[in-house]
């Protein structure tokens, strides 16, 4: 997970950081247990990919 995904993110590490984002959201989803830090942190991270994705590969 990024911690300060910004709008000054740099596109330039969309290609690292996305397939690196969604593995990530992969293993959580896998693990989910139901508790909403489990939950908030899905969100987060499909958050950071959306972020990314519109960005970055919507220009």
């Amino acid at each position: 997970m990024i911690e300060n995904l910004e709008s000054s993110y740099d596109c330039a590490n969309a290609s690292a950081d996305l397939p690196q984002l969604k593995q990530e959201l992969e293993k959580m989803k896998a693990g989910h247990d139901g508790t909403t830090l489990s939950t908030e942190r899905i969100n987060r991270l499909e958050n950071q990919i959306h972020f990314i994705e519109n960005k970055c590969l919507r220009m």
